[in-house]
């Protein structure tokens, strides 16, 4: 599972779980040649014998790109759909076998072995825990990201990285950004969820370009949000539909940028701790990586002057 699951969504959703919900892709899996279970899937992919090439990921986000994605946004005497477009923020691939020398967005050779990470057997156990941790708000994500300190040869072989610094009017759609990093960067598309280690992700940028209103809109829904995911099988949600094998990208991480809590946050469904460990499981996430990334400081930066949040 995800360091983060939607699971936890109750009979009063809130309009921030709506948000996650909608931008949440799920993407069709396929089986996992038999030759390649032994060596790879039995020793740390829960999901076994399903897997999916980033390209089919890239595929969820193409009508995303060119018309957003709607968000269904509830007031106190209207719906609205507010639409976001996403815009790739940040990534890094990591893969578990040795590639050609890897380089980064600039064409600079990168050292793959410069960050900390733990096994990938050890690593799906202290995720699984984290997951379930902030489902119960048991304990603080910090606590348990502290188990993903072990080792520097176990993170794997940086493929490639990218941290997008561009002003938000100036950046090119999710699946445009995609298609003209692969140009250089192959891998981006053809790559197997089954070779990438426990230390890849991604993070989504949230913009919103326009609404659809059942009544007259009487507050500004707008904000924008940044979302967090783990690329490799090691951490995702495999479900069924209709006979089909998919598996879901739960967000393990979130960052908000003018965000009103009156109409984002439902006290009862404890969003404001639900939201605290998503921006703290971020937060450790680049900290053990030691990336440094442009969106999440900039949002952070504003989070407690404009949001008001109780920590």
């Amino acid at each position: 599972m995800p360091p983060f699951s939607l699971d936890f969504l109750s009979t009063r959703r809130s309009n921030l779980q709506s948000f996650l919900q909608s931008v949440t892709p799920i993407v069709p899996s396929k089986p996992l040649p038999r030759s390649n279970m032994d060596d790879q899937s039995s020793t740390w992919n829960p999901n076994g014998d399903e897997y999916f090439t980033l390209g089919d990921l890239w595929d969820c986000y193409e009508e995303w790109s060119a018309y957003g994605v709607g968000a269904p946004i509830s007031l106190k005497d209207e719906t609205v759909v507010q639409y976001y477009a996403p815009y790739l923020s940040a990534i890094q691939i990591y893969t578990i076998r040795s590639p050609s020398t890897p380089r980064n967005s600039s064409g600079d050779e990168v050292d793959g072995t410069d960050f900390e990470m733990e096994s990938w057997s050890d690593a799906s156990d202290s995720t699984d825990k984290l997951s379930r941790s902030l489902s119960n708000n048991s304990i603080s994500a910090d606590s348990c990201l502290d188990q993903l300190e072990v080792s520097r040869d176990r993170l794997g072989y940086l493929y490639f990285q990218y941290s997008e610094i561009c002003t938000p009017y100036w950046r090119i759609p999710f699946a445009d950004k995609i298609f003209e990093l692969s140009q250089n960067y192959p891998g981006l598309a053809t790559l197997k969820t089954t070779d990438l280690s426990a230390a890849s992700w991604m993070a989504v940028a949230w913009y919103p370009i326009y609404h659809v209103a059942m009544k007259r809109i009487v507050k500004n829904v707008s904000a924008s949000f940044l979302t967090y995911h783990t690329l490799s099988s090691s951490f995702q949600d495999a479900v069924e539909e209709n006979f089909d094998s998919r598996i879901r990208l739960s967000p393990f991480g979130l960052a908000a940028y003018r965000m009103q809590n009156d109409i984002w946050i439902n006290s009862d469904a404890q969003d404001y701790e639900k939201l605290n460990d998503l921006q703290s499981a971020a937060d450790s996430w680049l900290k053990q990586l030691s990336f440094h990334h442009h969106d999440y400081n900039f949002f952070t930066s504003h989070t407690n002057i404009e949001l008001g949040f109780p920590f």
